[in-house]
């Protein structure tokens, strides 16, 4: 087991990353692929209730020998653990060997298929001191995505990588509307919104709410629309998944686990770079639990 810390970037997309089509450059072109994936958060924790605005160190282990493979907290212990509450969060890349082309998900995801090209799990616990509905609202605020920020390593700067998102009153385009209240982030309901981020451009997915209590949330988010870079497509519809569960611990104190995957037939480009797509994940919980998106310093200058 290798085991590093590091601090949340995302790749910048640029030029140069137009240049490695060109030129064949697999690394680069993933880099670049890799950071459309962001589009899988849901909106932040209201800062007046979240305390803790430092910046956040993880912890990225990468798999590299046989292990029982990623547990949710579906009534079997954790894998990866959770760490301490002043701890930071755990993310894992979880290798391909032996896993990827027919590990199985655990049944509590939903997920049917087998496999996977890229696997990120996180894993942290953070103080929250409102009642469950006002996470769900967070969840339901659609539009709260729009302005997220991110270093571009290419430009060595600060930049908005979503430029819009709205809910859907279905899962075609063009039927916007207001974001989605807690009373419609009820148990079982399936809800659609579109994004534009400076990349990929609109891409259009499905948010399930797999469970709702005042002590448990899991909701899960997975792409309708194929994902093209330059005009090749790199996922289609249900290879860009993400669950996440969150479990209350005490009364102010949540438990945070989240999968993020790529399906086995998803373009091999996304997977060329492993740490994007361990950003992507980190970036995720950093904007949950309310810690600005360009706070400094970046993980990557």
């Amino acid at each position: 087991m290798m085991v590093w810390t590091l601090s949340f970037f995302i790749p910048g997309w640029s030029v140069a990353a137009m240049n490695a089509i060109r030129a064949g450059n697999s690394l680069l072109i993933g880099e670049a692929l890799i950071s459309l994936v962001l589009i899988l958060a849901p909106p932040g924790v209201d800062l007046a209730h979240e305390p803790y605005h430092r910046v956040q160190l993880f912890t990225l282990s990468v798999d590299t020998q046989s292990e029982m493979g990623p547990q949710p907290p579906c009534g079997a212990e954790v894998i990866p653990s959770y760490p301490r509450i002043d701890d930071s969060a755990t993310v894992k890349s979880w290798s391909q060997m032996p896993y990827g082309g027919d590990w199985r998900p655990p049944t509590c995801t939903g997920w049917t298929v087998a496999g996977f090209t890229t696997l990120v799990t996180t894993v942290a616990r953070f103080r929250y001191f409102t009642e469950a509905e006002s996470l769900l609202r967070r969840f339901g605020a659609i539009s709260g995505l729009a302005g997220i920020r991110y270093w571009s390593t290419t430009h060595k700067q600060w930049r908005t990588l979503v430029v819009d998102a709205y809910g859907l009153t279905t899962s075609k385009s063009g039927k916007r509307r207001n974001d989605f209240t807690p009373d419609e982030m009820k148990e079982g309901n399936v809800l659609y919104f579109e994004q534009t981020d400076n990349i990929s451009g609109k891409a259009i997915y499905r948010m399930h709410v797999a469970k709702v209590s005042t002590d448990r949330i899991v909701i899960d988010v997975e792409n309708v629309s194929t994902l093209r870079y330059l005009f090749i497509p790199i996922a289609h519809p249900g290879e860009m998944q993400a669950i996440y569960f969150l479990d209350r611990e005490s009364s102010d104190v949540w438990r945070y686990y989240s999968m993020v995957r790529t399906g086995k037939m998803a373009n091999r480009l996304i997977a060329a770079n492993e740490s994007s797509a361990v950003n992507r994940a980190v970036a995720f919980y950093r904007y949950l639990v309310g810690i600005p998106t360009d706070q400094e310093p970046p993980a990557a200058r």
